[in-house]
Protein backbone atom coordinates (compact mmCIF):
# COMPACT_ATOMS: atom_id res chain seq x y z
CA UNK A 1 0.00 0.00 0.00
CA UNK A 2 1.28 3.56 -1.21
CA UNK A 3 1.79 5.61 1.78
CA UNK A 4 0.83 9.73 0.94
CA UNK A 5 4.17 11.44 1.40
CA UNK A 6 6.55 8.86 2.36
CA UNK A 7 9.11 9.71 0.12
CA UNK A 8 8.84 13.64 1.36
CA UNK A 9 8.91 12.33 4.94
CA UNK A 10 12.59 10.18 4.40
CA UNK A 11 14.50 11.29 6.74
CA UNK A 12 18.19 9.94 7.78
CA UNK A 13 19.29 10.36 11.03
CA UNK A 14 23.12 10.51 11.50
CA UNK A 15 24.46 10.68 15.45
CA UNK A 16 27.24 12.11 15.96
CA UNK A 17 28.23 10.97 19.27
CA UNK A 18 26.54 7.45 20.97
CA UNK A 19 27.37 3.71 20.59
CA UNK A 20 27.77 1.61 17.33
CA UNK A 21 26.08 -1.76 17.71
CA UNK A 22 26.85 -4.38 15.93
CA UNK A 23 26.32 -8.35 15.51
CA UNK A 24 28.48 -9.51 18.12
CA UNK A 25 29.98 -6.66 20.07
CA UNK A 26 28.77 -2.31 21.08
CA UNK A 27 31.57 0.34 20.55
CA UNK A 28 31.31 3.59 22.18
CA UNK A 29 32.13 6.79 19.76
CA UNK A 30 32.37 10.68 19.83
CA UNK A 31 32.49 11.65 16.79
CA UNK A 32 31.97 10.65 12.93
CA UNK A 33 36.10 10.50 12.68
CA UNK A 34 35.84 7.59 15.33
CA UNK A 35 32.67 6.00 14.06
CA UNK A 36 34.12 5.83 10.67
CA UNK A 37 37.36 4.10 12.35
CA UNK A 38 35.28 1.53 13.61
CA UNK A 39 33.21 0.92 10.61
CA UNK A 40 36.88 -0.17 8.90
CA UNK A 41 36.74 -3.08 11.48
CA UNK A 42 33.20 -4.36 11.10
CA UNK A 43 31.12 -6.27 8.48
CA UNK A 44 27.74 -7.08 8.14
CA UNK A 45 24.48 -5.03 9.27
CA UNK A 46 25.22 -2.07 12.22
CA UNK A 47 23.36 0.58 13.49
CA UNK A 48 23.86 3.36 15.68
CA UNK A 49 22.15 4.27 19.27
CA UNK A 50 22.27 7.78 20.46
CA UNK A 51 22.17 7.13 24.45
CA UNK A 52 20.64 10.26 25.66
CA UNK A 53 17.41 9.76 23.81
CA UNK A 54 17.47 5.94 22.89
CA UNK A 55 17.21 7.13 19.18
CA UNK A 56 18.76 4.56 17.02
CA UNK A 57 19.66 4.32 13.07
CA UNK A 58 17.81 2.05 10.92
CA UNK A 59 20.11 -1.60 10.70
CA UNK A 60 22.19 -1.36 7.34
CA UNK A 61 25.03 -2.97 5.69
CA UNK A 62 28.73 -1.12 6.86
CA UNK A 63 29.19 0.13 3.53
CA UNK A 64 26.13 2.26 3.36
CA UNK A 65 26.72 3.51 6.28
CA UNK A 66 30.79 4.82 5.63
CA UNK A 67 28.75 6.12 2.21
CA UNK A 68 26.55 8.13 4.08
CA UNK A 69 28.86 9.65 6.84
CA UNK A 70 31.34 10.63 3.33
CA UNK A 71 28.30 12.81 2.50
CA UNK A 72 27.03 14.17 5.34
CA UNK A 73 27.30 17.35 5.23
CA UNK A 74 25.07 17.53 1.87
CA UNK A 75 22.85 15.05 3.48
CA UNK A 76 22.59 17.00 6.72
CA UNK A 77 21.91 20.36 4.33
CA UNK A 78 19.41 18.82 2.33
CA UNK A 79 17.44 17.91 5.81
CA UNK A 80 17.91 20.70 8.07
CA UNK A 81 19.93 23.70 6.09
CA UNK A 82 19.13 26.80 4.96
CA UNK A 83 18.25 27.54 1.09
CA UNK A 84 16.90 30.29 -1.07
CA UNK A 85 16.12 31.28 -4.42
CA UNK A 86 18.01 32.57 -7.07
CA UNK A 87 15.72 34.30 -9.88
CA UNK A 88 16.66 34.29 -13.20
CA UNK A 89 14.09 36.95 -15.98
CA UNK A 90 12.39 36.09 -18.24
CA UNK A 91 11.37 38.57 -21.26
CA UNK A 92 8.99 39.41 -23.58
CA UNK A 93 11.05 39.19 -26.87
CA UNK A 94 9.41 42.02 -28.78
CA UNK A 95 9.11 44.39 -26.02
CA UNK A 96 12.36 42.57 -23.79
CA UNK A 97 9.98 43.61 -20.70
CA UNK A 98 10.07 41.34 -17.88
CA UNK A 99 7.42 38.62 -18.19
CA UNK A 100 8.34 36.90 -14.96
CA UNK A 101 11.43 34.67 -13.15
CA UNK A 102 12.34 31.31 -13.27
CA UNK A 103 13.22 30.29 -9.06
CA UNK A 104 16.61 28.27 -9.13
CA UNK A 105 17.68 26.49 -5.59
CA UNK A 106 20.47 27.71 -4.22
CA UNK A 107 22.42 26.35 -0.87
CA UNK A 108 23.05 28.23 2.29
CA UNK A 109 26.04 26.02 2.48
CA UNK A 110 27.43 27.24 -1.07
CA UNK A 111 26.63 23.72 -2.11
CA UNK A 112 26.21 23.00 -5.93
CA UNK A 113 23.15 22.41 -7.46
CA UNK A 114 24.51 19.32 -8.91
CA UNK A 115 25.85 17.76 -5.98
CA UNK A 116 22.66 18.50 -4.22
CA UNK A 117 20.12 16.56 -6.29
CA UNK A 118 22.63 14.15 -7.22
CA UNK A 119 23.29 13.54 -3.45
CA UNK A 120 19.76 13.60 -2.85
CA UNK A 121 18.92 10.96 -5.79
CA UNK A 122 21.30 8.60 -4.42
CA UNK A 123 20.21 8.48 -0.57
CA UNK A 124 16.49 9.05 -1.61
CA UNK A 125 15.87 12.38 -0.54
CA UNK A 126 15.28 13.92 -4.01
CA UNK A 127 11.25 14.25 -3.10
CA UNK A 128 12.35 16.22 0.07
CA UNK A 129 14.45 18.42 -1.84
CA UNK A 130 11.78 19.18 -4.94
CA UNK A 131 9.73 19.86 -2.25
CA UNK A 132 12.19 22.13 -0.41
CA UNK A 133 12.95 23.88 -3.52
CA UNK A 134 9.49 24.52 -4.60
CA UNK A 135 8.50 25.98 -0.95
CA UNK A 136 11.74 28.48 -1.73
CA UNK A 137 10.52 29.69 -5.03
CA UNK A 138 6.98 30.14 -3.40
CA UNK A 139 8.26 32.44 -0.65
CA UNK A 140 10.50 34.60 -3.02
CA UNK A 141 7.37 35.07 -5.03
CA UNK A 142 5.52 36.27 -2.37
CA UNK A 143 8.51 38.49 -0.75
CA UNK A 144 9.76 40.20 -4.52
CA UNK A 145 7.95 39.10 -7.56
CA UNK A 146 5.72 41.59 -9.28
CA UNK A 147 1.85 40.73 -8.68
CA UNK A 148 1.54 40.92 -12.97
CA UNK A 149 4.62 38.61 -13.09
CA UNK A 150 4.93 34.68 -13.96
CA UNK A 151 7.53 32.49 -11.51
CA UNK A 152 8.98 28.86 -13.23
CA UNK A 153 9.52 26.40 -10.66
CA UNK A 154 10.90 23.47 -12.11
CA UNK A 155 10.15 19.90 -11.00
CA UNK A 156 10.97 16.33 -11.22
CA UNK A 157 8.07 13.77 -12.01
CA UNK A 158 10.00 11.54 -10.45
CA UNK A 159 9.51 13.22 -6.99
CA UNK A 160 5.80 13.13 -7.27
CA UNK A 161 4.64 9.47 -6.66
CA UNK A 162 0.63 10.50 -5.93
CA UNK A 163 0.02 14.17 -7.06
CA UNK A 164 -3.24 14.23 -5.40
CA UNK A 165 -0.73 13.62 -2.48
CA UNK A 166 2.18 15.43 -3.46
CA UNK A 167 2.03 18.51 -4.20
CA UNK A 168 -0.73 19.31 -1.72
CA UNK A 169 2.17 20.87 0.94
CA UNK A 170 3.20 23.27 -2.44
CA UNK A 171 -0.46 24.12 -2.75
CA UNK A 172 -0.71 24.63 0.96
CA UNK A 173 2.13 26.88 1.13
CA UNK A 174 0.17 29.16 -2.32
CA UNK A 175 -2.69 29.39 -0.07
CA UNK A 176 -0.88 30.86 3.41
CA UNK A 177 0.74 33.30 0.94
CA UNK A 178 -2.42 34.08 -0.36
CA UNK A 179 -0.49 34.05 -3.70
CA UNK A 180 -2.82 33.48 -6.95
CA UNK A 181 -2.17 30.23 -8.66
CA UNK A 182 -2.10 31.87 -11.87
CA UNK A 183 1.38 33.30 -10.40
CA UNK A 184 3.01 29.79 -11.14
CA UNK A 185 4.18 28.07 -14.21
CA UNK A 186 5.82 24.49 -12.98
CA UNK A 187 8.14 23.03 -15.58
CA UNK A 188 9.13 19.73 -15.73
CA UNK A 189 13.08 19.16 -15.91
CA UNK A 190 14.78 16.60 -18.12
CA UNK A 191 11.98 16.78 -20.56
CA UNK A 192 13.95 14.50 -23.18
CA UNK A 193 14.46 11.54 -20.55
CA UNK A 194 10.38 11.48 -19.15
CA UNK A 195 9.54 8.20 -19.88
CA UNK A 196 6.24 7.57 -18.35
CA UNK A 197 3.69 9.84 -20.20
CA UNK A 198 0.84 9.06 -18.44
CA UNK A 199 2.13 9.84 -15.13
CA UNK A 200 3.42 13.27 -16.39
CA UNK A 201 0.33 14.05 -17.83
CA UNK A 202 -1.87 13.61 -14.46
CA UNK A 203 0.90 15.44 -13.12
CA UNK A 204 0.32 18.20 -15.20
CA UNK A 205 -3.54 18.01 -14.76
CA UNK A 206 -3.54 18.23 -10.88
CA UNK A 207 -1.41 21.55 -11.54
CA UNK A 208 -3.97 22.62 -13.91
CA UNK A 209 -6.80 21.64 -11.62
CA UNK A 210 -5.32 24.21 -9.07
CA UNK A 211 -5.02 27.18 -11.29
CA UNK A 212 -1.48 26.80 -12.53
CA UNK A 213 0.12 26.80 -15.46
CA UNK A 214 2.61 24.02 -16.82
CA UNK A 215 5.82 23.73 -19.29
CA UNK A 216 8.02 21.37 -20.79
CA UNK A 217 11.56 22.60 -20.37
CA UNK A 218 14.37 21.89 -22.92
CA UNK A 219 12.77 20.55 -25.23
CA UNK A 220 14.34 19.17 -28.26
CA UNK A 221 13.54 17.35 -31.54
CA UNK A 222 13.69 13.75 -29.82
CA UNK A 223 10.49 15.48 -28.26
CA UNK A 224 8.23 17.73 -30.27
CA UNK A 225 6.12 15.59 -31.41
CA UNK A 226 2.49 16.56 -31.57
CA UNK A 227 1.26 13.51 -30.30
CA UNK A 228 3.35 14.21 -27.51
CA UNK A 229 2.16 17.85 -27.40
CA UNK A 230 -0.88 16.91 -27.52
CA UNK A 231 -1.13 14.64 -24.77
CA UNK A 232 0.14 16.93 -22.42
CA UNK A 233 -1.22 20.00 -23.07
CA UNK A 234 1.70 22.08 -21.91
CA UNK A 235 1.26 25.98 -21.81
CA UNK A 236 5.01 26.91 -22.43
CA UNK A 237 7.64 25.18 -24.60
CA UNK A 238 11.17 25.68 -23.48
CA UNK A 239 13.60 25.04 -26.39
CA UNK A 240 17.10 24.03 -25.05
CA UNK A 241 19.88 26.14 -25.63
CA UNK A 242 21.73 23.56 -27.59
CA UNK A 243 19.32 24.86 -30.40
CA UNK A 244 19.65 28.38 -29.81
CA UNK A 245 23.62 28.51 -29.17
CA UNK A 246 24.56 30.67 -32.72
CA UNK A 247 21.58 29.52 -34.13
CA UNK A 248 22.15 32.96 -36.50
CA UNK A 249 25.23 30.66 -37.82
CA UNK A 250 23.65 27.13 -37.99
CA UNK A 251 20.73 26.26 -41.13
CA UNK A 252 19.87 23.44 -39.60
CA UNK A 253 19.25 24.98 -36.23
CA UNK A 254 17.04 28.11 -37.60
CA UNK A 255 15.23 25.14 -39.70
CA UNK A 256 13.92 23.46 -36.79
CA UNK A 257 13.50 26.84 -34.53
CA UNK A 258 11.39 27.62 -37.65
CA UNK A 259 9.16 23.92 -37.09
CA UNK A 260 8.51 23.96 -33.93
CA UNK A 261 7.19 27.59 -33.93
CA UNK A 262 4.79 26.93 -36.19
CA UNK A 263 3.86 23.76 -34.39
CA UNK A 264 3.56 25.01 -31.07
CA UNK A 265 1.22 28.35 -32.66
CA UNK A 266 -1.30 25.94 -34.10
CA UNK A 267 -1.46 24.94 -30.55
CA UNK A 268 -1.88 28.04 -28.97
CA UNK A 269 1.38 27.09 -26.95
CA UNK A 270 3.86 29.99 -25.49
CA UNK A 271 7.33 29.65 -26.94
CA UNK A 272 10.32 30.57 -24.63
CA UNK A 273 14.16 30.18 -26.05
CA UNK A 274 16.72 29.63 -23.39
CA UNK A 275 20.47 30.29 -22.77
CA UNK A 276 20.22 33.07 -25.32
CA UNK A 277 23.38 34.56 -24.56
CA UNK A 278 24.03 37.20 -27.88
CA UNK A 279 22.27 39.43 -29.57
CA UNK A 280 22.27 37.73 -32.81
CA UNK A 281 20.33 34.45 -31.32
CA UNK A 282 17.67 36.95 -29.64
CA UNK A 283 17.34 38.97 -33.28
CA UNK A 284 16.70 35.45 -35.01
CA UNK A 285 14.10 33.95 -32.12
CA UNK A 286 12.74 37.20 -32.44
CA UNK A 287 12.27 37.02 -36.36
CA UNK A 288 10.68 33.19 -35.93
CA UNK A 289 8.28 34.76 -33.86
CA UNK A 290 9.23 33.28 -30.50
CA UNK A 291 7.13 34.81 -27.83
CA UNK A 292 9.75 35.16 -24.58
CA UNK A 293 13.37 33.83 -24.01
CA UNK A 294 15.96 33.93 -21.38
CA UNK A 295 19.78 33.50 -21.04
CA UNK A 296 23.14 35.73 -19.52
CA UNK A 297 21.96 37.89 -22.49
CA UNK A 298 19.20 39.39 -20.36
CA UNK A 299 19.96 38.50 -16.65
CA UNK A 300 21.91 35.93 -15.00
CA UNK A 301 20.55 34.31 -12.10
CA UNK A 302 20.91 36.51 -8.76
CA UNK A 303 19.63 35.80 -5.45
CA UNK A 304 15.78 37.12 -5.03
CA UNK A 305 16.64 39.41 -2.17
CA UNK A 306 18.65 41.38 -4.81
CA UNK A 307 15.78 42.21 -6.34
CA UNK A 308 13.86 45.10 -6.48
CA UNK A 309 11.22 43.89 -8.42
CA UNK A 310 7.97 43.65 -6.41
CA UNK A 311 7.52 47.65 -6.89
CA UNK A 312 7.62 47.61 -10.49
Amino acid sequence: MWSPCASCNTTIPLIAQGTLVTTFQEYPYTSFEELDALLTQANGMVYCVDPASNRQTPPLEVEVLKDQLANRHIIEQIQHGTFESHLQPIIFLDSTETFGYEALLRSGANISPYDLFRTANRFGLHSKLDQRARAEAIKATYEVVAPHQKTFINFLPSTIYNPDYCLQHTFDIIDRYELSPDRFIFEVVETEKVHDVDHLQHVFSTYKKRGMQVALDDVGAGFSTIDMLKRLEPDYVKIDRSYVSFCDEDAEKREFLKKVRALTNTMGITLLAEGVERIEEADVCRELGFDLAQGYFFGKPAPAKEHAIKTA
